[in-house]
Protein backbone atom coordinates (compact mmCIF):
# COMPACT_ATOMS: atom_id res chain seq x y z
CA UNK A 1 0.00 0.00 0.00
CA UNK A 2 1.45 3.31 -0.92
CA UNK A 3 -0.25 5.36 2.14
CA UNK A 4 2.67 5.88 4.21
CA UNK A 5 4.81 6.92 1.31
CA UNK A 6 2.69 10.13 0.56
CA UNK A 7 3.23 12.76 2.30
CA UNK A 8 0.75 16.03 3.00
CA UNK A 9 2.26 19.01 2.41
CA UNK A 10 -0.09 22.18 3.59
CA UNK A 11 -0.17 25.46 1.34
CA UNK A 12 1.67 24.25 -1.62
CA UNK A 13 1.67 25.44 -4.40
CA UNK A 14 -0.49 27.83 -2.77
CA UNK A 15 -2.99 28.60 0.61
CA UNK A 16 -5.23 26.10 1.35
CA UNK A 17 -4.20 23.36 -1.10
CA UNK A 18 -3.13 20.20 0.40
CA UNK A 19 -0.35 18.66 -1.80
CA UNK A 20 0.42 14.87 -2.19
CA UNK A 21 3.92 14.60 -2.71
CA UNK A 22 5.23 11.15 -4.20
CA UNK A 23 9.13 12.05 -3.51
CA UNK A 24 8.77 9.68 -0.19
CA UNK A 25 7.67 6.92 -2.61
CA UNK A 26 9.77 7.34 -5.44
CA UNK A 27 12.81 7.13 -3.25
CA UNK A 28 11.59 4.21 -1.35
CA UNK A 29 13.05 1.22 -3.85
CA UNK A 30 10.32 -1.67 -2.26
CA UNK A 31 6.67 0.63 -2.20
CA UNK A 32 8.46 2.24 -6.23
CA UNK A 33 8.85 -1.38 -7.18
CA UNK A 34 5.29 -2.15 -5.96
CA UNK A 35 3.81 0.58 -7.27
CA UNK A 36 4.52 -0.32 -10.52
CA UNK A 37 3.38 -3.71 -9.90
CA UNK A 38 0.20 -2.78 -8.98
CA UNK A 39 0.08 -0.51 -11.83
CA UNK A 40 0.30 -2.86 -14.18
CA UNK A 41 -2.16 -5.47 -12.80
CA UNK A 42 -4.50 -2.23 -13.16
CA UNK A 43 -5.30 -2.60 -17.24
CA UNK A 44 -4.52 -5.65 -18.65
CA UNK A 45 -1.36 -5.47 -20.86
CA UNK A 46 -2.74 -7.21 -23.49
CA UNK A 47 -5.02 -4.66 -24.66
CA UNK A 48 -2.24 -1.97 -25.56
CA UNK A 49 0.89 -1.76 -27.75
CA UNK A 50 2.22 1.63 -25.75
CA UNK A 51 2.40 3.13 -22.55
CA UNK A 52 2.63 7.24 -22.80
CA UNK A 53 3.49 9.38 -19.98
CA UNK A 54 2.89 13.23 -19.35
CA UNK A 55 5.75 15.02 -18.67
CA UNK A 56 7.20 15.04 -15.99
CA UNK A 57 6.24 13.02 -13.58
CA UNK A 58 3.99 10.58 -15.82
CA UNK A 59 7.31 9.62 -17.43
CA UNK A 60 8.68 8.22 -14.13
CA UNK A 61 5.94 5.99 -13.73
CA UNK A 62 5.28 5.74 -17.59
CA UNK A 63 8.37 4.18 -18.51
CA UNK A 64 9.32 2.17 -15.58
CA UNK A 65 5.51 0.36 -16.46
CA UNK A 66 6.43 0.32 -20.08
CA UNK A 67 9.77 -1.61 -19.55
CA UNK A 68 7.53 -3.89 -16.85
CA UNK A 69 4.98 -4.74 -19.08
CA UNK A 70 7.04 -5.06 -22.34
CA UNK A 71 6.00 -1.85 -23.62
CA UNK A 72 7.08 0.93 -25.96
CA UNK A 73 6.75 4.96 -24.11
CA UNK A 74 6.21 7.93 -25.82
CA UNK A 75 6.20 11.03 -23.93
CA UNK A 76 3.61 13.88 -23.87
CA UNK A 77 6.40 17.06 -23.73
CA UNK A 78 6.03 20.79 -22.92
CA UNK A 79 6.72 23.44 -25.75
CA UNK A 80 9.88 22.99 -27.73
CA UNK A 81 11.18 20.15 -26.24
CA UNK A 82 10.50 17.60 -28.50
CA UNK A 83 13.07 17.80 -31.96
CA UNK A 84 10.65 16.10 -35.15
CA UNK A 85 7.03 17.87 -35.65
CA UNK A 86 4.31 17.74 -33.43
CA UNK A 87 0.75 18.31 -32.46
CA UNK A 88 -0.32 20.56 -29.04
CA UNK A 89 -2.84 21.18 -27.19
CA UNK A 90 -3.83 23.83 -25.07
CA UNK A 91 -5.87 23.18 -22.15
CA UNK A 92 -7.09 25.73 -18.92
CA UNK A 93 -5.20 25.49 -15.47
CA UNK A 94 -6.52 26.92 -12.40
CA UNK A 95 -4.17 29.95 -12.85
CA UNK A 96 -4.22 30.09 -16.65
CA UNK A 97 -3.15 28.01 -19.50
CA UNK A 98 -0.54 25.20 -20.80
CA UNK A 99 -0.07 23.89 -23.47
CA UNK A 100 1.51 20.12 -24.34
CA UNK A 101 3.03 18.51 -27.32
CA UNK A 102 3.31 15.08 -29.00
CA UNK A 103 5.65 13.71 -32.22
CA UNK A 104 3.27 13.59 -34.94
CA UNK A 105 4.03 9.81 -35.67
CA UNK A 106 4.31 8.78 -31.88
CA UNK A 107 1.05 6.40 -32.25
CA UNK A 108 -0.62 5.85 -35.02
CA UNK A 109 -2.99 2.95 -35.32
CA UNK A 110 -1.70 2.14 -32.00
CA UNK A 111 -3.56 1.29 -28.59
CA UNK A 112 -2.07 3.53 -25.97
CA UNK A 113 -2.13 3.27 -21.85
CA UNK A 114 -2.12 6.60 -20.67
CA UNK A 115 0.00 7.28 -17.33
CA UNK A 116 0.44 10.31 -15.02
CA UNK A 117 1.55 10.28 -11.49
CA UNK A 118 -1.72 12.20 -10.48
CA UNK A 119 -5.41 13.13 -11.64
CA UNK A 120 -6.67 15.96 -10.12
CA UNK A 121 -9.31 18.13 -12.65
CA UNK A 122 -8.39 15.94 -15.77
CA UNK A 123 -7.60 19.29 -17.65
CA UNK A 124 -3.79 17.39 -18.96
CA UNK A 125 -5.07 14.01 -19.16
CA UNK A 126 -8.57 15.81 -20.87
CA UNK A 127 -5.35 17.32 -23.29
CA UNK A 128 -3.31 14.24 -23.69
CA UNK A 129 -6.30 12.14 -24.75
CA UNK A 130 -6.89 14.55 -27.48
CA UNK A 131 -3.46 15.05 -29.05
CA UNK A 132 -2.90 10.83 -28.75
CA UNK A 133 -6.46 10.99 -31.24
CA UNK A 134 -4.74 13.61 -33.17
CA UNK A 135 -1.86 11.62 -33.92
CA UNK A 136 -3.72 8.77 -34.65
CA UNK A 137 -3.54 6.68 -31.27
CA UNK A 138 -6.39 4.70 -29.55
CA UNK A 139 -6.29 5.63 -25.87
CA UNK A 140 -7.99 2.52 -24.31
CA UNK A 141 -7.13 3.58 -20.47
CA UNK A 142 -5.44 6.07 -18.20
CA UNK A 143 -3.42 4.45 -15.34
CA UNK A 144 -2.49 6.75 -12.11
CA UNK A 145 -0.52 6.57 -9.05
CA UNK A 146 -3.35 9.02 -7.22
CA UNK A 147 -6.44 10.71 -7.96
CA UNK A 148 -8.37 13.60 -5.84
CA UNK A 149 -11.27 12.10 -6.37
CA UNK A 150 -13.19 15.09 -5.10
CA UNK A 151 -12.30 17.21 -7.84
CA UNK A 152 -14.18 14.47 -10.13
CA UNK A 153 -11.35 14.60 -13.19
CA UNK A 154 -12.35 10.73 -14.35
CA UNK A 155 -15.72 12.82 -15.24
CA UNK A 156 -13.81 14.45 -17.66
CA UNK A 157 -12.35 12.05 -19.29
CA UNK A 158 -13.64 9.66 -21.32
CA UNK A 159 -12.27 6.20 -21.19
CA UNK A 160 -11.71 4.17 -17.72
CA UNK A 161 -9.44 5.45 -15.25
CA UNK A 162 -7.70 3.52 -12.48
CA UNK A 163 -5.47 4.68 -9.41
CA UNK A 164 -3.16 2.84 -7.04
CA UNK A 165 -4.54 5.44 -4.19
CA UNK A 166 -8.03 7.69 -4.62
CA UNK A 167 -8.53 10.78 -1.87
Amino acid sequence: MIDPLIRDVPDFPKPGIIYKDITPLLKDAAGLSASIHDMAKMVDPASYDLVCGIESRGFIFGTALAVHVNKGFIPIRKPGKLPCETASESYELEYGTDTIEIHLDAAEGQRVLMVDDLLATGGTMEASLKLIRRVGGIPVACAFAIELGFLEGAARLDVPCHALKKY
